[in-house]
């Protein structure tokens, strides 16, 4: 028989018991919008987050104090706080690939403006930094390589720290004071937003890394530096490079491990989704059970059907209908339900996460790969629980078929 003239039946067989076929193909439709709902938030979780990741800097290389692994136990980043000037200046002075580098000296601190006092976060940094995190100043100016060397007493503030400090006033020029040290406000940063992390980015205080040394912190280490390269193409290559300079600045004999820990933004990127990618996976798997339901609701609607239409299938086999005939004729209606399902599924999924993001702010996206699994899904749930019932049809007798009542 023709796939037309089949699915042709099928539809027939379905409008003439909407209301059953309906209750059977809710479990397929509740199983793939629950999927897409559950894929398109945790997708757009991940979205958002190589975003911020991005939002970071430009093609950002990030060396940090601590091996990964040292004597076969994981340390992690930071686990001992030992870069130093050294390091930097032989990035600086011998790499070739690496476009820009800053040490970053971070600490915490009171700040005190004219409209108040606000506890934030400073950061000691060159003037490679701007260019590492592609950070453009709203208003004002970036320090420069000379205030640095003359460790001026600087600051440029992020929006947040502008806002509560100077609401309403232009902050450029007013002076500040940092754990009583006074400074001069040189600029004011355009907005970053949240980190992936949900911290606030433009909750900072930038000033030249020799003032944090010499007036705030007094240390002589480098709690982390920052790298970038012109491409994203030369990431790899800098890594690399990166990595010669500082077991060398270092006298790391070699095949001894490493101290220090070299990253880029797509492996933070990667570090930060890893858990959001892991709990996708467990809510759809989880929503993939109502799709087991729904499959075991068709093989139970068509055993019934096959029940009840067994005096017709007599007949088709006592006209010269073959078994095979029958087979693909209620294996067809079993699949044209379960992708009909999942077609209405996926119209709910998708109106659902649309719904969710408005109400929640969530980022949602849906994927067109999703999206084809998910009929894919509904079409295969309907082979493979509508066979058995298909498989009975074509084994019936057709004598017996016909004296059935």
């Amino acid at each position: 028989m023709k796939t037309q003239i089949l699915v042709k039946l099928a539809l027939q067989s379905i409008r003439k018991n909407k209301m059953r076929a309906a209750l059977t193909m809710l479990g397929i439709i509740i199983g793939v919008a629950a999927v897409i709902v559950m894929v398109a938030v945790g997708f757009g979780a991940r979205s958002r987050i190589r975003a911020q990741i991005s939002n970071l800097g430009t093609n950002m290389i990030v060396i940090t104090p601590g091996a990964a692994q040292q004597g076969g136990v994981s340390q992690g980043a930071q686990a001992f706080a030992n870069l130093s000037l050294a390091d930097v200046e032989m990035i600086r002075k011998n790499a070739q690939v690496v476009s820009a580098v800053s040490p970053v000296i971070v600490t915490r601190g009171q700040v005190i403006g004219d409209g108040g006092n606000w506890r934030t976060l400073i950061n000691g940094v060159d003037t490679d930094y701007q260019v590492i995190r592609d950070w453009q100043t709203a208003s004002g100016e970036f320090f420069t390589a000379e205030d640095v060397a003359s460790v001026r007493k600087v600051a440029l503030l992020g929006q947040t720290v502008a806002m509560q400090l100077f609401p309403g006033i232009d902050p450029i020029g007013q002076q500040i004071q940092i754990r009583n040290v006074p400074f001069t406000v040189s600029g004011v940063l355009a907005a970053k937003g949240q980190t992936a992390s949900g911290t606030d980015s433009d909750d900072v205080v930038i000033i030249p890394y020799t003032t944090a040394q010499s007036a705030l912190s007094g240390r002589t280490f480098i709690p982390q530096i920052l790298a970038s390269t012109a491409s994203e193409n030369d990431i790899a290559a800098a890594q690399e490079e990166i990595r010669v300079l500082m077991r060398e600045s270092r006298r790391i004999a070699e095949g001894d491990p490493e101290d220090f820990t070299v990253k880029n933004q797509n492996e933070l990127a990667e570090a930060a989704s890893s858990s959001t990618r892991v709990m996708t996976m467990l809510l759809a798997a989880i929503a993939s059970i109502s799709l087991l339901v729904g499959g075991i609701g068709i093989m139970n609607i068509m055993l019934v059907s096959v029940t009840e239409r067994t005096r017709e299938i007599g007949i088709r086999l006592a006209i010269g209908a073959r078994g095979s005939d029958v087979l693909t004729q209620f294996l067809v209606e079993s699949i044209v339900m379960g992708i009909l399902g999942g077609c209405i599924g996926l119209a709910l999924g998708y109106t659902g996460s649309k719904v969710l993001g408005h109400f929640t702010g969530w980022d949602t996206v849906m994927s067109p790969l999703v999206i084809l699994v998910a009929i894919g899904f509904s079409g295969a749930v309907g082979i493979f629980f509508g066979y058995y019932p298909a498989r009975k049809a074509a084994a019936l007798n057709p004598i017996e078929a016909l004296r059935y009542e």
